[in-house]
């Protein structure tokens, strides 16, 4: 197992609910999802960065001297470096030294599965490798494995900057024919008038877990960050007949560069999509009000904070202080409590889905030819049969439909409205 030594930096600058300790907790995850060791993790607190080493050398030297006792193989930061910052660190520690960004693409390249997944990995790997590609080193001396190689790696990263933009290029392109099959099937729903709602939240939430519980889906659950990363969408029927889509979707995470946003558009085209937002938040934690800012900041960066959202106060089942809960829903929007694991209080979720969704059904009667059973079909799939008489002159049928959809069936001469 690879043994990683940690960097833990705080800037004056970033001033917000996120103290020293959080910030180091949350890199040792983000290092235990790559299957590293983290044999130690140094902190401090800095006014700037500086622009050889980002902090001073006499700290960088003191890392130096911790590696060699530890038996680190790899140093990993908690702020983006710079092509300059890594190459001098890496000088004077002699060891590979990575940031949190590499850190968090390389969870995603363990974690994509879908030839969309993949690609749109290498091609975030190589944007951000492209401007530190000059005096690599170490990095690309030991890319063979190990944290922050996963992916492109194995590729020979030491090829010229022409060669990867041509590969960026490709990678770009064979993205654009793979969102194909997507905006077909979400042109299909469209169609059908079926809404859509897609699960949001920080990474580790419990969006996985609620999905599982909701619709009888076999998404992987694992207690660590950014678990999903290619989404998955379900059918699932509500209590009044009405059918919608939900969809998991990947982790945000504090101070997501913008890069990787741009890059996973197409992974968090659920979210744009959707016609609804359920923002799956863990009341259990601590710093679940900084969560939900760093939320809503990736929200806004897709332009969809002000979409309509159910606000998902999930593992109440892990709250000893039960009032937690009662302050935390004067705070979010259109907030209820639940346990997606032990399925506690689903119920009141399903039925603030439902209503928000409720202008979308119509009821109607209809008749139709019994030639047409395909319509029957269509009825029970798509909507609430409340009642059905196989008449002599046709099929009497009493139902809910979604409304846009029902404006369409009522055009065909086939189908007569009884009054």
């Amino acid at each position: 197992m690879e043994r990683a030594l940690l960097v833990t930096i705080k800037l004056d600058s970033e001033r917000n609910g996120w103290g020293l300790e959080d910030m180091a907790f949350e890199l040792e995850e983000l290092t235990a999802a790559c299957g590293a060791e983290a044999v130690d993790n140094i902190t401090c607190m800095r006014e700037k960065p500086t622009p050889n080493f980002f902090i001073g050398r006499g700290k960088v030297e003191e890392i130096a001297l911790i590696c060699q006792e530890l038996g680190a193989d790899t140093v990993v930061f908690s702020h983006d470096l710079s092509g300059t910052q890594q190459r001098n660190l890496e000088e004077v520690i002699n060891r590979k030294t990575i940031d949190r960004t590499q850190l968090i693409l390389d969870i995603f390249a363990r974690h994509a599965k879908t030839p969309e997944g993949k690609t749109q990995v290498e091609l975030a790997q190589l944007q951000y490798l492209i401007p530190r590609l000059a005096g690599k080193g170490i990095m690309l001396s030991r890319l063979g494995g190990g944290i922050g190689t996963s992916g492109p790696g194995e590729q020979k990263l030491e090829v010229d900057r022409r060669r990867i933009r041509k590969r960026i290029d490709k990678l770009q392109d064979d993205l654009k024919h793979l969102s194909l099959h997507r905006q077909t099937l979400r042109k299909k729903r469209q169609e059908n008038a079926m809404p859509t709602v897609a699960l949001v939240g920080y990474t580790n939430a419990g969006k996985s877990t609620l999905l599982n519980s909701l619709t009888g889906a076999n998404q992987l659950v694992t207690d660590g960050p950014f678990a999903t990363l290619d989404p998955l969408s379900k059918n699932l029927q509500l209590a009044n007949g009405e059918n919608i889509i939900i969809s998991d979707t990947v982790g945000f995470l504090n101070n997501l560069p913008h890069h990787l946003i741009e890059a996973f558009k197409a992974t968090l085209e659920e979210v744009v999509q959707s016609d609804l937002l359920i923002h799956v938040i863990d009341i259990s934690n601590p710093l679940f009000e900084e969560y939900k800012k760093a939320v809503f900041q990736v929200l806004k960066e897709l332009g969809t904070d002000q979409k309509p959202i159910i606000t998902a106060l999930n593992k109440i089942d892990l709250l000893e202080d039960k009032a937690i809960i009662k302050n935390a829903k004067e705070d979010f929007p259109n907030p209820v409590a639940i346990s997606a694991k032990q399925k506690e209080n689903l119920d009141e979720l399903l039925q603030k889905i439902q209503q928000h969704f409720s202008g979308w059904m119509v009821d109607f009667e209809i008749l139709i030819k019994h030639k047409r059973m395909d319509l029957v079909d269509l009825f029970y799939r798509e909507g609430n049969v409340k009642d059905i008489q196989y008449l002599q002159k046709g099929i009497k049928i009493r139902l809910s439909l979604p409304k846009i959809l029902s404006q369409k069936l009522l055009h065909n001469k086939e189908i007569e409205e009884v009054n």
